[in-house]
């Protein structure tokens, strides 16, 4: 588990899986810039959440939950790339989250909890047209390093996946 000002960064408990279909899973603003697709039947969704779960056994991914109500809001991740390099492995909150500062906070402590892992580089991804994600990632330090021009799976488009660093 990791804390922030407002935020419990956690495992997900099945339980969840309505906070998310509701806030998350279910909205296209979610998913515009993210690689999953919208579940647009709430009887999907615990078989998601039952996938989310087991996914997260072999991964440093969370969901993200308000302190204020312990409602799940949004998940958030980070992978180790090579023996002092991390990279955060998505940020995504429900739109009605959004804009409240909480991704700064979430973004801070998977730096903090990389560096307190033996991270001394840390990456961040932010696509070209997300200008959400990108003044985010700036507002902590990070600087650019460079683009890679991706293929959404989702519909075949392409984009400019850029990418930021920080040194720790």
């Amino acid at each position: 588990m990791l804390e922030t000002k407002d935020l419990i960064l956690d495992k997900a408990k099945f339980e969840d899986w309505e906070a998310m279909y509701r806030n998350v899973w279910r909205c296209p603003e979610s998913a515009r810039y993210m690689v999953w697709r919208v579940t647009e039947d709430a009887s999907d969704a615990p078989g998601r959440m039952r996938r989310t779960i087991e996914f997260q056994k072999d991964h440093d991914t969370y969901l993200v939950y308000l302190k204020a109500t312990g409602e799940a809001v949004g998940f958030a991740g980070v992978e180790q790339m090579g023996p002092a390099l991390w990279e955060e492995a998505g940020i995504c909150l429900g739109p009605d989250f959004a804009g409240r500062g909480y991704g700064k906070q979430i973004l801070q402590c998977l730096v903090d909890h990389a560096k307190s892992l033996g991270a001394e580089e840390f990456v961040c991804w932010a696509r070209e047209q997300n200008a959400a994600s990108r003044a985010l990632i700036a507002s902590l330090g990070f600087v650019p390093a460079g683009a890679e021009e991706r293929v959404d799976e989702r519909d075949g488009s392409t984009y400019t996946y850029l990418k930021y660093h920080k040194a720790l």
